[in-house]
């Protein structure tokens, strides 16, 4: 059994974490190739704490990218919960998503050439997503303020589509999420 199945121990959950971003942010400096010891270097702990956590480079690769993702789903609940019409938080996550795309674009690149697209991880990620953006766009749809034949997927395309044009030209992004985000309104 991983450490990710079972309930941790407060300071071996705070070690996990800071593993995550540690490699989080190795692998976005190094690629995923980086060595295994130097992240464990880097976050302070031994390279026993790293393995105990995580088996292999896949197992710590699958992690980081689950956990990217889950942030993002997470921030999907917290704008729902948060008091934003349903209009302002899609508008609000789609710029998340945009944001998430710009910043980790060279991450999430190389995480997702390092999984298997039929891997279970990506699946459950790929179904995570999906559910983030339905639980944004359904509310907008119903209460008639976006067009009815959006689907999930076209959030993520459309937020992956800006990010990934905008890389390089960050200062885009607002013009385009604004063209879009009125797009897709179903009134001016």
């Amino acid at each position: 059994m991983d450490a990710t199945t079972r309930p941790m121990r407060a300071d071996a959950r705070r070690n996990y974490d800071r593993i995550l971003e540690c490699a989080r942010q190795t692998f976005a400096e190094l690629g995923t190739e980086a060595p295994l010891d130097e992240i464990a270097r880097r976050t302070g702990v031994g390279p026993g704490t790293l393995y105990r956590h995580f088996p292999n480079r896949a197992a710590l690769i699958e992690a980081v990218y689950r956990s990217s993702i889950e942030a993002l789903s997470r921030r999907a609940a917290e704008l729902l919960d948060a008091d934003y019409t349903p209009l302002e938080a899609l508008d609000l996550w789609v710029r998340a998503q945009v944001d998430f795309v710009m910043n980790r674009r060279g991450l999430a690149v190389t995480l997702k050439a390092a999984l298997d697209r039929d891997s279970d991880t990506f699946m459950l990620c790929s179904t995570i997503a999906t559910e983030a953006a339905a639980a944004v766009l359904r509310p907008a749809q119903e209460a008639g303020l976006v067009r009815p034949e959006l689907e999930p997927k076209d959030l993520i395309r459309l937020g992956h589509g800006i990010g990934a044009a905008c890389e390089q030209t960050p200062e885009a992004a607002e013009r385009l999420l604004t063209v879009v985000l009125a797009g897709l309104r179903t009134s001016p």
